[in-house]
């Protein structure tokens, strides 16, 4: 077993982002951490096409699900998509391959060197990448987009109250996500079988699985909290990224605090695989509405 991978799930509408990831890890991978991309099985064809054969090791999201004996056979066929990604993502730990993973999205981009002191500590330990968020709510709220922040804060109610926690909501919403095989263990034995539950039953739209994550370190503590703030910088809508490319942000500049970028494919559609369902009117009314919050961002 090793001590830590890299691992990405992703589908075939991102293949062309998950190509750029790929290509930036081969980049700035110093310490040549194994890379594992996991696709449906009827995808891989078309990923081998995009991507090539070289730098990762592709494992099959049907794996992954096999791996729980507890999982109902096709539970993910009743979920949504981004819901049963989530849990794909989550039960990675289950294959047994390492201690700790570096959870990646496939919009993720590396920009510099990185090494595995970056996401585990000389001790052994893993980091834990967990922050309150208060800059990006304030932030939010300053430039009249106050509706995200209201409800990643409900989320974290809501989660917390699952734990019976009392305290600061603590958020991690964004990759790159170091996630120890111990909590995730954790959560396992002391939350999910004693309330007869999978993780398909405990992650929910409600309940999603960073702050599931979180809420079984700080409660079951099955790892020493190591805290360290977000590694990538995140633009999480495309206001975000006009304002702070507005003020001087360039990925240059970012290297001096960040080991990468995400632009979030929720609003950057320039690498979607494939053609898009959405009609004209839409794709226009869309631009309209994108162009308006470019504007925006000079005031």
């Amino acid at each position: 077993m090793r001590d830590l991978v890299l691992y990405c799930k992703s589908y075939k509408k991102d293949f062309l982002r998950l190509k750029r990831l790929l290509e930036s890890i081969a980049k700035f991978n110093v310490d040549e951490i194994p890379f594992y991309i996991s696709t449906p099985s009827v995808d891989r064809d078309l990923l081998i096409d995009l991507l090539g054969g070289r730098g990762y090791v592709w494992i099959s999201d049907e794996s992954i699900i096999a791996a729980n004996p507890h999982a109902p056979l096709g539970i993910e066929k009743t979920k949504s998509g981004s819901l049963s990604q989530q849990v794909i993502k989550s039960e990675f730990w289950r294959l047994g391959l390492c201690e700790t993973y570096v959870c990646l999205d496939s919009d993720c981009i590396f920009i510099k060197d990185f090494s595995k002191s970056d996401f585990i500590s000389p001790d052994g330990n893993p980091y834990t990448v967990i922050y309150q968020n208060k800059e990006y709510f304030q932030l939010a709220v300053d430039r009249g987009f106050a509706k995200a922040p209201e409800q990643l804060k409900a989320e974290g109610d809501r989660v917390k109250a699952l734990f019976g926690r009392h305290g600061p909501n603590y958020y991690c919403p964004c990759p790159p996500f170091i996630w120890s095989a111990a909590v995730w263990r954790s959560l396992e034995e002391q939350f999910l079988k004693p309330n007869n539950m999978t993780f398909w039953d405990a992650c929910t739209p409600s309940h999603p699985e960073t702050l599931l994550y979180l809420e079984a370190l700080l409660n079951y503590r099955a790892i020493p909290l190591l805290p360290i703030e977000q590694l990538f910088r995140i633009y999480y809508y495309d206001w975000h990224y006009f304002l702070l490319r507005r003020i001087g942000e360039a990925p240059e500049k970012l290297r001096a605090n960040y080991l990468g970028l995400i632009y979030q494919s929720s609003w950057d559609l320039s690498l979607d695989y494939g053609k898009s369902p959405k009609s004209i009117p839409s794709k226009v009314l869309k631009k309209i509405k994108r162009f308006a919050r470019y504007l925006q961002s000079y005031i």
